[in-house]
């Protein structure tokens, strides 16, 4: 998990990387499992043998949903946390390009810029954070995005 910072800090961070997470390998079984999860079992997922044979890709890619999800997990290793927060809450996207498919077996991290930062009340912060996944080994990401956060505080 990132550094905890009071509010007044985070706000002038505005322009600056939070952070970058630790590499994580996308691996057949975790595309099968968001497949099973979300009843999306393209075979450009879920079969290895016919991807190989009717993609560009050698094979299987993962999802692009399964690839936004795992900012998550990746913001808890990279970004900073704020002290005196009750909540922190995903308050959505406003942009998502996926750019490069994520072929199974590679490996992803995140890198997390601060785009914008603001006072919505005493009480509630909302971060706007421009977020990288790229992919190990590719010169193109495999995908941005614009991520609000609200967080709410004591």
């Amino acid at each position: 998990m990132g550094v905890a910072m009071d509010r007044e800090d985070y706000l002038k961070l505005t322009g600056t990387e939070l952070g970058v997470s630790g590499w994580h390998t996308v691996d057949q079984k975790q595309i099968d499992q968001f497949a099973h999860a979300t009843n999306d079992h393209q075979f450009i997922h879920v079969d290895p043998e016919r991807a190989k044979r009717e993609t560009p890709f050698g094979g299987t890619i993962a999802h692009g949903f399964l690839s936004l999800s795992l900012l998550s997990a990746m913001a808890y290793e990279a970004m900073p946390t704020l002290n005196d927060t009750a909540m922190s809450i995903n308050y959505g996207f406003d942009k998502v390009r996926f750019l490069t498919p994520v072929r199974a077996g590679a490996r992803v991290r995140a890198r997390f810029v601060m785009s914008e930062a603001t006072m919505r009340s005493p009480k509630e912060l909302l971060a706007r954070t421009a977020v990288t996944l790229e992919i190990e080994n590719e010169q193109k990401p495999a995908l941005v995005a614009d991520w609000l956060a609200l967080h709410i505080f004591n």
